[in-house]
């Protein structure tokens, strides 16, 4: 997020609910959570979240539909974002890896193809609910 840039009420809330959440939040568990704090339509959770995403803050979970806060808000250099997902416990894991993130790029450059955005999701079980 750069330095300059300053949260709206709504921003700050939806973002905060989502860095405190325990797993992916949808849009509409979003408002259920805000209800208390003015938020009364599915379209005000959406613009702060659309914000919260232009800004970094916030990664959209395509194959969830949810949202999670960003695990290295500071550190965008990667142009690739990848989301390891537990499927029993919910749990979130975002990580880079420059090795694929290269292979992808040069696949990318061999095929003429100009990525503007690369993500992965990995669905599984983490290491602590594949032991139980």
């Amino acid at each position: 997020m750069a330095e300059s840039t300053e949260l709206t009420k709504n921003q700050r809330l939806v973002f905060d609910a989502l860095n405190k959440a325990q797993a992916p939040l949808s849009a509409y568990s979003l408002l259920d959570q805000l209800r208390d704090d003015g938020f009364r339509a599915p379209l005000q959770v959406y613009r702060a979240l659309e914000k919260l995403q232009q800004f970094g803050m916030v990664h959209r979970l395509e194959s969830l539909n949810a949202f999670v806060a960003c695990a290295h808000p500071h550190d965008h250099r990667h142009g690739l974002m990848a989301f390891a997902i537990c499927d029993a416990c919910g749990q979130v894991t975002e990580f880079s890896d420059e090795a694929i993130e290269s292979r992808l790029g040069v696949w990318a450059r061999d095929s003429g193809f100009h990525a503007e955005k690369t993500t992965i999701e990995i669905r599984g079980n983490c290491a602590a609910c594949h032991t139980h």
